[in-house]
Parts: C-alpha cells; structure tokens; sequence
C-alpha cells in the first residue's frame, strides 16, 4: 500500500497490456488453432520456469541479447527472464538425456525490452507459440513439415493465402558472404546487419555494414546484388548456375538441402506461399541451417524495401543522449517507420542443444508463431471485413429466464435446477443474478453477449412441466418467433437439437454469397424463408416483451 499523501499512477509497465472481453476471446481461438495443429502433427507440450540462469541465455541471440532482461541478484543465483522458449527447450533436452527425438510444442510468454508498438504487436511481454522437432532424422524431411504446419496454422486461422512464408539457409547465405569477400570472423555481424532488410532500406543496411562494422564497400555492393533475389525453384535453379557460388562448398550443401526441400513441399502441398529469399538472415547465433519468417501485409513499415538501386525515405532516427533512452521507452504504434515485423519465424538449430551437454548433440528444428501480432493483424482484418463472423463475449448456448405478473416470485429456485440440468449435460448456460429479475432485463443480457437459445418459464409453465425454447434474433412472422413449448424432462435433446440445427444453417448462411449470421438469420432476401426441418405447433407464450 502506498504511504499515505503519495500519489502514483495505476498503469501496466511499458511494452505491456492487460487482456479482457472480446480480445481474449480472438487471443483463445489463435491459441486452440494454433494448439490443434500441433496435436495434429503428433506434438506433446512441456513448461519451462519463466526465467533462466543468465549464463545459460548469455551467447546465444547475437545483437540482440541487449534486449534480454536481467533480474536483480538476490543473495543467489542470476537469472534473467527467458527471451523465447528455444534456448530452455534446448537446456531441457540437455538436462533429460534419455529424450533424444521428441515433437515438443509450448505456448508461453516471453521478454524482451524492445521498442514497444503496442497496437501492432510489437510488446516487451508476448505470448509464442512453438513447434520443434529434435532428433537425428533424413535431410530435410522435418524442415518440410515445419512448411507445411505452418501453413495449415495460417489457412486455420482463415488467412486464405494472406501470407508468405519467407526461406533461406544459412549456408547459402553464409556462402554468398565468403564468395562476396566478407571475412570469417565478420559473416556472423553482417548477416546480423542483412536481417535488418525487412526494417531498414538497402542504403540503411550498407552504411551499417561499412560505416559501423568495416566492411568494404565493393563488398557490400556485391552482397547487394544477392540479397535482392527472391522466387522458389527457379532462384535456386539460378544459383545453381553460378559458377562463383558452385565452387564454394557451403553453398553446395545449402543448395543441395534446398532442391530436396522444395521436392518434399510439393509433395506435402504446400508451396503457394513459399518465397526463397535471400535478403532473410535471422540474427540469432543458434541458427545452422534452413530458416523460415512469416510475413504479410503490415509486417514491413510502407517505406522499407530491399532492392538495393533504390533508397526509399528513411525513418527518422533516434536522438542522441538521454533523450535517447526516453524515446526508446516510448511507444511507437503511430510511427510509419514501424511494422508488425513477422509473424512466425524460426529454423534449424543442430548445434544449441551439445552448447550445454557437450558430447550429446541433438539435430533440432523448428518454428515460432507470434500470437500478439498475429491477434494485431486478425483483429484489423476483422475491423475491415463487413463479413466477418461476430465476435461473442462469451460461449454460453442458453439463458435461462424467467417472467411473471403481480406476487411473481422469480422462480430462481427452480432456473437453478434448470442450469443444473443443462450444465450436467455439457451444455453452457447461465441465468440471472437477481432474485426478480425484469423480463426485458434478462433478454438483453442474452442479446449483449449473443447467447442464441434462451429457456423462459413461468408459473403456468412450472406447473404443468414445461419449459419454453426460444432461439434468439427469428425474424418477426417466423413459426418459432415466441418459442415452443416441451416438457421440462425432454429440455436435454431439445435444446442439443436446435443448437445443432443452427450451427448447420449458420454455416449455410456464412457460405451463400452476401447473407451473414448476425444473432439469428439477418439480412436474406425477402423471398427465402428459412424455417426448422421438423415444424412443431406453437403454443401461446407471453413473450411479447422481449425487444428484439
């Protein structure tokens, strides 16, 4: 508790964001999505402590460890808190020598002190979500699954093809480095500076490598001239054409794993939207062989582009100083200098796991999804697309109601044992708080959060045993408009019927070209008339006040 006169701000730290209503419920679908496919392809989960011995974080993420945060000692050891969940998959393969082949998803938050932007996804604490494969395996056979999970993550998500999974390889990458001229000791720090492609223009891009890291400028423009190229087969089949880079062993292995992977993603039906890029780089030191980023429209700032004739504007650079550090806190979401960055990215990592087990080395690949951009460019689409299925606060399929004149008791007794019921068969329901409730009161709660079927009762209703269904949102003259009557014990497969009924016309609805599902049918033509497989007589119901 503060002490007393001190005034503070009630805020969440920078780079970070409370979550709630509707945003939680898109961030749940991402999570099952993302989480069935995994299982699909055969995947266990594991959980990591949330940070590290820092020596085990130290040394692996290149420029990037400055990003890593470091907590304060406390009379033991020094940790830091984890910056993705490869690194402790590897410390944990590490520690359990008995495993040495596993498909091993997470799904957990991690840290880093970025520049936050938080309306693009762009936070210091952000949930992963992450598939590996690890064990000795024939070439290329589990990279080309990791192409395929990925693309059925995005296709699940209802992308529709709205992203490119963006390859290269290490080795041909490191290849073109050492047939460009860029020394050995220095190939580590410029494919640190080509990673930077998808934030910075090309002219950004060189002056780093030449200006900051001393890189020849002959040099620099010959990798220029590379990093520009992008296409599938018909690259790799340029590539392999060159005589300079066929010469240079590195290349030849990558080039060689490449031609087998493309043959492996045409069989697994998955190369639509696959790009081998060759400005891809991947500034984590861990990496040894293929790498993979995701992108789509909002991953890059409008300005960026890699071509290397070309200097497009520049983004504004940060001051110097201590105003330095004061921006660097500052949020960017408005920045036009500031994308979403990628969505998923990852690669093989064969050398990570033997950093900490020495003799035991485990071959392992893998790939990140980043859930908070993708929540960024879900939502916007959703925001953009008329058509797009309404987003429910909750997932209740029934409320219970109940209604009555003068001396009405509210019958909550009996709603209870109603709820009780339903719930004891799986079904989701709820029911109102209040003793009395107002009739009106409990149909708007219902329309608030979308709930389409509600059970109404009243005294007359009790006392022969019946129960009133209503689906929510009929249009005016439909048959069921102010519901049906059932007997209170057939409640269970009444309800499980017409909730399953209306899934199915939802569906049909969703498909057929300009109607939507919007609580009920809405917006069809006047002339189509969509009415229950099984019509039942309607008996009176005074229900005239719900307002819908």
């Amino acid at each position: 508790m503060a002490p007393k006169g001190q005034k503070f701000e009630l805020k969440t730290p920078k780079g970070t964001k409370d979550w709630e209503g509707k945003d939680m419920v898109i961030r749940d679908k991402i999570f099952s999505t993302i989480t069935e496919v995994f299982k699909r392809h055969g995947a266990v989960t594991i959980d990591t402590p949330v940070f590290e011995l820092k020596e085990i974080l130290s040394g692996k993420y290149g420029e990037d460890s400055k990003l890593i945060y470091d907590l304060a000692d406390q009379g033991g050891e020094i940790c830091s808190l984890r910056y993705d969940l490869t690194v402790p998959f590897a410390r944990w393969l590490a520690m359990n020598r008995d495993v040495q082949n596993i498909k091993r998803y997470h799904i957990a938050k991690v840290y880093r002190r970025d520049q936050p932007a938080m309306t693009k996804g762009r936070m210091r604490e952000f949930y992963q979500c992450d598939f590996d494969i690890a064990g000795s395996y024939d070439s290329m056979l589990p990279d080309a699954e990791i192409v395929r999970i990925t693309t059925e993550v995005f296709e699940g998500l209802g992308w529709n093809g709205r992203y490119t999974i963006k390859l290269n390889h290490r080795k041909i990458l490191d290849g073109i480095f050492e047939v460009c001229g860029v020394p050995s000791k220095m190939i580590r720090t410029i494919s640190s500076a080509v990673d930077k492609l998808d934030k910075l223009p090309w002219e950004e891009v060189r002056k780093e490598m030449t200006e900051e890291k001393g890189l020849e400028g002959s040099v620099a423009d010959k990798i220029g001239e590379y990093v520009v190229q992008k296409g599938q087969k018909d690259l790799l089949s340029k590539l392999q054409a060159d005589p300079l880079l066929t010469a240079n062993e590195s290349m030849k292995i990558g080039m060689a794993e490449m031609e087998l992977l493309f043959e492996y993603l045409e069989a697994f039906n998955c190369l639509e939207n696959v790009s081998f890029d060759l400005s891809l780089a991947r500034g984590l030191d861990y990496y040894t062989g293929l790498i993979y980023e995701v992108v789509t429209e909002g991953s890059a700032p409008p300005a960026v582009t890699t071509d290397a004739t070309t200097a497009p504007l520049k983004p504004s650079k940060k001051p110097s100083g201590g105003k330095a550090k004061a921006d660097f806190d500052e949020d960017r979401s408005s920045d036009p200098s500031v994308g979403v960055g990628s969505v998923a990215a990852g690669g093989r990592y064969d050398n990570l796991v033997g950093m900490f087990s020495g003799k035991n080395q485990i071959p392992c690949v893998g790939i990140s999804f980043g859930v908070d951009r993708i929540f960024s460019i879900t939502k916007a689409r959703m925001a953009a697309d008329k058509n797009s299925e309404v987003v429910r606060n909750n997932e209740v399929d029934v409320y219970v109601m109940a209604f009555g004149g003068k001396g009405f008791t509210g019958l909550v007794k009996e709603r209870i044992a109603i709820c009780a019921k339903l719930w004891e068969a799986g079904i989701k329901a709820e029911f109102s708080y209040k003793v009395k409730p107002k009739l009106q009161n409990q149909f708007k709660a219902a329309e608030v959060n979308g709930v389409p079927m509600a059970v109404v009762i009243g005294e007359d209703e009790v006392a022969q045993g019946k129960v009133n269904i209503k689906e929510m949102g009929l249009r005016e003259g439909h048959p069921e408009k102010n519901g049906v009557l059932v007997n209170l014990a057939d409640i269970v497969p009444e309800i499980r019927q017409r909730l399953k009924r209306k899934a199915t016309l939802d569906q049909l609805v969703q498909e057929a070209d300009g109607l939507r599902v919007v609580d009920g049918i809405k917006g069809e033509p006047e002339k189509i008339e969509i009415v229950p497989e099984t019509e039942k007589p309607v008996e009176e119901s005074p229900l005239s006040q719900e307002a819908s």
